[in-house]
């Protein structure tokens, strides 16, 4: 799980609570369904508009894969497949299948049923680097639908705040009721605003950072695996596999060969 998202939203929730509840602030106050219903479902339907039903759907497994999709460290990436080079040029790639059941990574399994399967590495280059240009499309799209919801949330706060103000001018007659609308228009420009700038646009910069991770965790692999069908050293491999890493992390740690 990424802790730092996890420690945003609460740290973010709980600032925005301190700043509702100062000065004997009333929390019932900030509570309003109507306005609920005209930016969460606003936001929902202007999605389903601009997106297939199929990929609306999908959006809290990109949430998901934002929050809690584990990914391997690069040392132990780097690590695995030393040990996979090892292992070729001592046993043969038939070896390899006994090492599948705990690669833990599904691209890293299709890299090693590769090469048990004699491909070369031109087929491997192509088959993987197809992989990652699905993933970063995947994941581009989840981050568009993130930062569409970004945009239209304040927009639809807007809205409602237009609605409430339609509704509190059309009661001048009735001066008790002017501050009280008033109070329940600013709610929704309020819940648009939060909504987009805790949730949805940070989701989808968080999505952005970890797809480029997961990009270079996945090149590793790819790298790892043509070097090792070409028959390369285990020490080989590890250089193949650390250029991806930076200068001062290399030093950091040393894969055992």
């Amino acid at each position: 799980m990424d802790i730092a998202t996890i420690l945003g939203v609460v740290l973010g929730l709980g600032c925005v609570l301190v700043g509702v509840m100062a000065d004997g602030g009333n929390f019932v106050l900030f509570v309003n369904f109507p306005a609920i219903s005209i930016v969460v479902g606003g936001t929902f339907a202007a999605t389903c508009i601009h997106f297939s039903i199929g990929q609306v759907f999908r959006i809290m497994s990109v949430v998901k894969k934002t929050l809690i999709y584990p990914m391997a460290k690069e040392p132990d990436l780097v690590q695995k497949m030393v040990n996979y080079s090892a292992i070729n040029r001592r046993d043969g790639a038939l070896a390899l299948e006994k090492q599948m059941a705990k690669a833990g990574d599904s691209f890293l399994v299709q890299a090693i049923r590769m090469i048990i399967d004699g491909q070369n590495e031109h087929a491997i280059k192509d088959q993987l680097s197809m992989e990652i240009q699905n993933l970063q499309a995947r994941h581009g799209e989840g981050k568009k639908m993130l930062e569409f919801m970004g945009s239209g949330c304040p927009a639809f706060g807007m809205v409602g705040t237009l609605i409430g103000l339609v509704q509190m001018f059309s009661s001048m007659d009735s001066p008790e009721k002017i501050g009280k609308g008033m109070a329940a228009a600013l709610v929704c420009t309020f819940y648009g605003a939060f909504l987009a700038n805790l949730f949805f646009i940070p989701l989808a910069g968080k999505l952005g950072i970890r797809s480029k991770r997961e990009t270079i965790l996945r090149e590793m692999i790819m790298e790892g695996a043509v070097s090792i069908v070409r028959g390369e050293s285990p020490t080989a491999t590890r250089e193949r596999m650390q250029t991806f890493v930076s200068v001062k992390n290399r030093m950091e740690f040393k894969p055992k060969v």
